[in-house]
C-alpha cells in the first residue's frame, strides 16, 4: 500500500486537514520531512504524525511551520480550530494545565490514565462511546503524552485501583501491550507507579477518579473524572481533601517494585 492511500482524507476532520495542508505546502517548496522538521525546530516523526493526522499540532509548531514555510499566519490561523474539535472544549483548559504541570498525581478507578495509554488502548477505550471523530481523540490523546519528552519532564505519580489491570480492554494483544507500557514507564526515574491491590477493599478512591497538577507557580489544581464530563476544583479545602486522599490512597498501596512484580504477573498469564 502506497503512503498516499494511508493518508487520511483531508475532509475527515480538521486535524485532518491541517496535516493535509502541511504536506500540499511541504511538497510545494519541495521539502522532504526532516527538512521541515530542522526548519519547524521539530522531528521528523512529528512532521509525518502531523501529516498522517495521528498528533494535534502545538502552537508552537504551528507558528514555526508558518515561519519555515512563509505562509501568512496560515498554520496558525487553522490552529485553534483544531484544538477546538480535537479536545472537548471542557477538557482543553486542563490539557493547557498538563502541559505546564511540574508534577501531577492520579489516581485511576475503572481505565489505564490516559498519559500512560498505548495507541490500541486508547482507541479501544474512546471507541466504546462509538463517537463521530474517534481517529481526532485518538490522536488528541496520543498528543498529550509528549509531556514526558520536555527537557525536564514532570514528577508523576500514578495509582491504579488493581481491577483496571484485569479489564483487558482491546482484547489480549492490545492488553498485553498496555500492561508492557504500564511496566516501561515505571522504570522513569521520575514517574512512580503504585497499584492497590484487590485485597484491600474500601479506600478513598471508591468515589472516582481524579487527578493533582502542581505548579512552579500558583496552587495545585483539582480535576475529576465524571460521566458526561470532568470538572475543576480550585477551592483549598477540596484540593487539600484530595490530597489527602491521594496519600491514603498511596499507604495502602504495593510498592512502585511490588505493583511492577504484579504486573508482570499478569503479564506471564497472557504466556501460559
Amino acid at each position: 500500500m502506497s503512503v498516499e492511500a494511508e493518508l487520511p482524507d483531508p475532509t475527515s476532520s480538521l486535524l485532518a486537514f491541517f496535516g493535509s495542508e502541511l504536506r500540499r505546502i511541504r511538497l510545494e517548496a519541495k521539502a522532504s520531512q526532516g527538512e521541515t522538521a530542522k526548519r519547524a525546530h521539530t522531528t521528523q516523526a512529528m512532521i509525518s504524525y502531523i501529516e498522517s493526522a495521528k498528533r494535534v499540532p502545538s502552537e508552537d509548531l504551528a507558528r514555526d511551520l508558518d515561519l519555515a514555510f512563509d505562509t501568512g499566519g496560515h498554520f496558525g490561523r487553522l490552529h485553534p480550530l483544531v484544538l477546538r474539535y480535537a479536545y472537548p472544549s471542557w477538557f482543553l483548559p486542563y490539557v493547557q494545565l498538563e502541559r505546564d504541570a511540574t508534577k501531577m498525581r492520579a489516581f485511576a478507578g475503572q481505565v489505564i490514565p490516559g498519559l500512560l495509554q498505548t495507541e490500541d488502548y486508547a482507541r479501544a477505550v474512546l471507541s466504546a462511546g462509538r463517537p463521530d471523530n474517534l481517529d481526532d481523540l485518538v490522536a488528541a490523546r496520543m498528543t498529550r503524552q509528549e509531556v514526558f519528552d520536555r527537557e525536564i519532564p514532570p514528577r508523576a505519580w500514578f495509582v491504579l485501583d488493581e481491577n483496571v489491570l484485569h479489564r483487558a480492554i482491546g482484547g489480549e494483544a492490545v492488553f498485553r501491550a498496555q500492561l508492557a507500557r504500564l511496566l516501561e514507564a515505571g522504570e522513569h526515574p521520575r514517574t512512580v507507579i503504585q497499584v492497590v491491590p484487590r485485597t484491600v477493599t474500601t479506600h478513598p478512591g471508591l468515589d472516582g477518579s481524579f487527578s493533582l497538577l502542581s505548579f512552579e507557580e500558583g496552587p495545585d489544581v483539582l480535576h475529576v473524572d465524571g460521566f458526561s464530563q470532568g470538572r475543576f476544583a480550585l477551592e483549598s479545602r477540596e484540593v487539600a481533601a484530595a490530597e489527602h486522599a491521594y496519600d491514603l490512597l498511596k499507604a495502602v498501596a504495593l510498592s512502585p517494585e511490588g505493583s511492577a512484580d504484579l504486573i508482570r504477573s499478569l503479564l506471564k498469564e497472557f504466556d501460559r
